[in-house]
């Protein structure tokens, strides 16, 4: 029964594969967010959060401004801001991820919500943004950067000291410490160790940031980790690919990760200058491929502009946002080389061909887009700009499906 239970949660939450590309117009009924910048979005049934750093947002008809701070909900159909849903987070939200019953998981840099702790990572109702009583979790000395949840599982990763270093797995319920996942980043590119992101399928969690190993098997900024049984253990995978340095204010570089929807491959975006190799790209890898020397299926180049997101929908597109300019640049070097073509800040990639596909809605570029999220209607993006697809979309928008 348990096992039953922890699959349906997860069926629940599992990415929706999209048989075609999304429209490159934007739907007309989703609020605007009036100042910073949104990191994080998740759907929970049909409540969109959004979180960020941001202190105002507005209805879509720009009438009504609402004051949140750092997190805010809307109804997915009809763009509707929660009234009941205005927690007060002390410090920039970085991550979200659905609950159950209701509920969100928030993870960032704060120092509380509602003016009480936790710090750093909580869990909220929806109906009126408190705190849910029993989660507990003893996040320290830094921050959550990231979340993935998997029914009774919460993952997080981050630049935390306690109670793991950097990467952990919680009791969904409590907030209590997993004892059977030990799994450690180590070796760290930067001064301490961060996980940047993760991406859960139904038996691999990848991880990636500033560390060079995974329980001290070299891991050089991205890993596998085996969690199809009880006790976690360091995937027989491994690749080098990024194990060159990029521009020197850049000492660690892979930034977002995704699976596709059947778990069968992942897709890596990076930042790191205008130098060659790994810098500035969208790979692709496949999850089952086993050796010490991983080579990606395909490299994307931006040709020198940074890449923050990426979402991998099977047979339709991997979609990836940042600041680039272009896709298919690999002789570019800040400029456009032989066969580039303009992408600016939002584009598509053929999942098979590595090359990019002809959607180009457009977005002001500004930093980037730090957030995608795929549900079954389309694709929800958030960024630090105000044009979306060539329309007025302040730093929230969604592209329907069909």
């Amino acid at each position: 029964m348990l096992a039953r239970v922890a699959l349906a949660a997860f069926l629940a939450s599992a990415p929706v594969a999209h048989t075609r590309v999304v429209s490159a117009n934007p739907v007309d009924n989703t609020p605007h967010v009036l100042d910073g910048i949104v990191n994080a979005i998740t759907v929970v049934g049909r409540t969109v959060v959004v979180g960020g750093s941001f202190s105002e947002v507005s209805d879509a008809s720009r009438r009504t401004v609402h004051a949140r701070a750092n997190l805010f909900a809307y109804d997915l159909n009809t763009g509707r801001i929660l009234p009941g849903f205005a927690p007060n987070v002390g410090g920039t939200v970085h991550a979200l991820a659905p609950g159950d019953g209701g509920t969100v998981y928030v993870g960032g840099d704060f120092w509380g919500v509602n003016h009480r702790a936790p710090r750093a990572l909580a869990k909220l109702r929806l109906t009126d943004g408190a705190t849910v009583p029993g989660f507990a979790p003893r996040i320290g000395g830094g921050m959550v950067s990231t979340l993935a949840r998997q029914g009774s599982r919460l993952y997080a990763g981050g630049d935390f000291v306690s109670p793991r270093t950097a990467l952990a797995r919680l009791d969904a319920a409590t907030g209590a410490l997993d004892p059977a996942f030990t799994v450690t980043p180590g070796k760290p590119l930067s001064s301490r160790v961060k996980v940047y992101a993760m991406a859960l399928s139904r038996d691999r969690l990848a991880v990636d940031g500033s560390f060079t190993t995974l329980d001290g098997r070299s891991r050089p900024q991205l890993g596998l980790i085996d969690v199809s049984g009880r006790t976690a253990k360091v995937a027989p995978w491994r690749t080098d690919a990024y194990a060159r340095k990029c521009d020197e204010a850049f000492p660690s570089y892979v930034r977002g990760i995704d699976f596709s929807p059947d778990g069968r491959f992942f897709a890596v975006v990076t930042t790191g200058g205008t130098k060659s190799g790994m810098c500035d790209t969208t790979a692709r890898f496949e999850t089952y491929a086993k050796g010490s020397a991983v080579k990606p299926t395909w490299v994307n180049h931006t040709g020198g502009d940074s890449l923050y997101s990426v979402a991998v929908m099977t047979g339709a597109a991997v979609y990836v946002g940042g600041h680039q300019r272009w896709l298919d640049n690999p002789k570019g070097r800040d400029s456009a080389g032989p066969g580039a073509v303009a992408r600016p800040g939002i584009g598509a990639i053929h999942p098979r061909t590595g090359k990019a596909l002809s959607w180009n809605p457009g977005r002001e570029r500004g930093i980037g887009v730090k957030a995608f999220y795929t549900h079954s209607r389309g694709l929800l993006v958030g960024s630090d700009t105000t044009r979306l697809g060539r329309e007025y979309h302040a730093r929230i928008g969604m592209f329907p499906l069909g």
